[in-house]
């Protein structure tokens, strides 16, 4: 009986060509706009996450604003918190802006930070030339930079800057190399970039001489380097300690970010915000099984006459009902296969134009998948319900 009610239903499927697209076409774009939004999201998503993943893993920053009357952190303090357990080093950075001059080319608003060499020890990507900033160059407040091929390019335009002299606010700095502008993956470095303010150009000096250039004695932004991630709150713990001595415990004198807690953060709210999508998504389902349910009603009442000769040769109403229900189940799952051959396409030719990677995700080709199924036998079966309720006497008066 199920097979021949199979058979039965493909055939009116198939005879009815431009009916059964029209039908599945809701299910279709359904399907379609679930896969493609919820893949398409998880990899932009996906692409924010490690990138921020690969910014503060095994590290926290540290804002000390400071009070009234003591701004930042002495060295004596900083030496403090080299003291604590667990702990692979502190990396202050000190942040302006400040002229610099080669010969007759002067680029203003240029970017200036003070670093010391365990920041260079942390990323051993950044030197293209030369070579980074030692403990040396910190100690005797050496006159030495490191400038970006950006600030490179526009000072020493076809020579090589390392070796060479410039002027940053009225001091010369000798340039020790060069560094690779798109391996700079710190917080601030990446928020400078963002904001798309002032000069390209970048220059990493000793904190000790910036501090110098800048005229303070006292440091209000580093971060704490950690050996072992798995004690990161303990870390956290231990450095409020010691900053809230240094303080003398009053509010808001410091903060400090843990990328881990933003982290957590921001996958709750791109799972919810994916969730919304796919909910959004949903409703397109939703309405391609009303436009199923209409044209299955429709169905039923052009096949008016064949219902009731089927009931007068016998036929029972669940066998009627079965048939009819197949047919609505065929039309959404046909549906559903387009939508998820349509939705992987179409992900993929996305996510290779916005330069991200491509990951299938499998959750939503079965959400579209089965949420198409469920629609095929939840809106089938009023149609299905009504065809084989249909009285035969009345059916047989269309002959």
């Amino acid at each position: 009986m199920i097979k021949e009610s199979i058979k039965m239903s493909w055939q009116n499927i198939v005879h009815n060509k431009m009916r059964s697209f029209l039908t599945t076409l809701g299910i279709v774009i359904g399907v379609t706009a679930i896969i493609a939004l919820v893949t398409i999201v998880q990899g932009v998503t996906g692409e924010i996450t490690s990138q921020f993943s690969s910014l503060g893993a095994g590290k926290i920053t540290v804002q000390a604003y400071g009070t009234p009357l003591k701004q930042g952190l002495s060295d004596n303090d900083l030496k403090k918190l080299m003291e604590m357990e667990n702990i692979s080093g502190i990396s202050p950075t000190l942040s302006m802006e400040a002229s610099v001059v080669k010969n007759a080319s002067v680029e203003e608003d240029v970017a200036v930070e003070g670093k010391n060499q365990v920041y260079f020890q942390n990323n051993t990507d950044l030197i293209v030339r030369g070579r980074a900033l030692n403990k040396i160059d910190m100690e005797n407040k050496n006159k030495v930079g490191i400038i970006n091929q950006s600030l490179e390019e526009t000072l020493f335009f076809g020579e090589d800057s390392v070796g060479q002299t410039m002027q940053i606010n009225g001091i010369t700095y000798t340039v020790v190399g060069v560094l690779d502008e798109n391996a700079i993956n710190d917080v601030t470095a990446m928020m400078a970039r963002s904001s798309g303010e002032g000069s390209d150009g970048k220059v990493i000096i000793p904190y000790t001489a910036a501090m110098s250039i800048a005229g303070v004695s006292n440091i209000s932004s580093f971060e704490v380097l950690i050996a072992d991630t798995n004690k990161t709150d303990q870390v956290i713990e231990d450095t409020k300690l010691i900053l809230n001595q240094a303080f003398n415990y009053k509010e808001n004198s410091y903060n400090i970010i843990n990328m881990e807690s933003l982290l957590d953060t921001m996958n709750t709210m791109t799972n919810m915000m994916t969730a919304m999508m796919a909910g959004i998504a949903s409703i397109a389902l939703l309405v391609g099984g009303i436009g199923i349910m209409n044209m299955m009603l429709v169905s039923v009442t052009e096949r008016t006459t064949e219902i009731g000769l089927r009931k007068a040769l016998g036929a029972e109403p669940k066998r009627i009902q079965l048939q009819f229900l197949i047919e609505s189940i065929f039309l959404s799952l046909l549906g559903g296969t387009i939508g998820v051959l349509l939705g992987v396409g179409i992900s993929w030719v996305v996510t290779a134009a916005l330069g991200i990677t491509f990951v299938m995700s499998t959750w939503a080709i079965a959400l579209g998948f089965g949420f198409s199924a469920a629609v095929g036998i939840v809106f089938g079966w009023a149609p299905a319900r009504r065809a084989s309720n249909l009285n035969p006497i009345d059916a047989l008066r269309s002959v």
